[in-house]
């Protein structure tokens, strides 16, 4: 019998429910079994491993990060073991694990990702497919995340070879991410990622060289929640689609900022870095900042903003 004073933090986003709303965040984890010794990964609502690629990446050329005053550039390039690897070493163990596993996917065009996207699906215990067309550091990265009928035209084709629900992560670096959106949802898209890196860059003025191998960058962590939690609120305005917050989150507040806002779930990416327990820190916390409320389940707070 569940005691009246617990909090339920379950949270449903479409067909998918999660047991809480703490997930991490695709290229900020690994591939999540190597943070083991530091976090109990059966505790998470969602793990989104590292993107995965058809074939190989050996990824960008060093330097790779650069910190920054409030967070990080990253120009990793997708850097994985390609999709034969995943399925057949990775992704096993990982189901093990205990927590709902959301696998992100890129492709180099439209048939790659339905290829990939297909495969995964096929694969029973995962839970939800991320379509990752949004990555700043590859070329032709964010093609589908910068055009709302590209990004239509791709997850149109990969809801009718998938078979488990899809999310689909956006870009920031957009003048207006609503279309996207709206594209995106008639598109059968059944939850929306917002959002991924904003284009950075980092210069050693002294050599007169840039800091990163490629240039520029995704400036991630602190400095883009401004961003993200404004891609939350105005994209909860036109779609009816569940949302999952991404950006610079590492409080409890932080959580309940995007939840409020109109995310149905969060997930924590840089902050994993520096504070590699700190999403069992905000596991801990949530409830208690809850009942301090007189809230007993985090449902209720999603999409409880108040503008007027």
């Amino acid at each position: 019998m569940t005691n009246p004073a617990e909090v339920d933090l379950s949270v449903c986003l479409g067909p998918v429910r999660l047991p809480n709303p703490v997930l991490v965040a695709s290229g900020t984890f690994g591939h999540a079994t190597e943070m083991a010794r530091w976090v109990d990964l059966s505790r998470l609502g969602g793990i989104v491993p590292k993107t995965v690629t058809s074939r190989p990446r050996r990824g960008n050329r060093p330097q790779r990060t650069v910190e920054t005053a409030c967070g990080m550039l990253n120009s990793i390039g997708l850097d994985n073991e390609g999709i034969d690897y995943f399925l057949a070493h990775q992704l096993p163990q990982l189901l093990e694990v205990g927590a709902p596993v959301i696998v992100s996917v890129a492709g180099e065009n439209q048939q790659d990702f339905v290829e990939l996207a297909a495969r995964v699906s096929r694969v029973d215990r995962v839970t939800a497919v991320e379509l990752n067309i949004s990555c700043p550091n590859v070329a032709h990265g964010v093609d589908f995340s910068t055009d709302a009928e590209l990004c239509y035209q791709v997850v149109s084709l990969v809801r009718r070879a998938c078979g488990k629900p899809l999310w689909v992560k956006l870009s920031p670096n957009v003048t207006d991410i609503r279309p996207v959106a709206e594209a995106a949802e008639r598109a059968g898209a059944d939850a929306l990622t917002l959002i991924n890196t904003c284009v950075g860059m980092a210069v050693d003025w002294r050599r007169r060289r840039p800091m990163l191998g490629a240039v520029t960058g995704g400036l991630s962590g602190p400095a883009i929640k401004p961003i993200a939690l404004a891609a939350v609120y105005r994209v909860r305005q036109v779609v009816g689609l569940p949302l999952v917050g991404v950006g610079g989150i590492a409080t409890v507040d932080d959580v309940l900022e995007f939840l409020v806002t109109g995310a149905s779930a969060i997930q924590v990416g840089t902050a994993n870095f520096f504070r590699p327990r700190v999403t069992m820190e905000l596991l801990e916390q949530l409830p208690q900042v809850l009942r301090q409320v007189g809230c007993l389940r985090v449902q209720e707070l999603i999409g409880t903003l108040q503008c007027g």
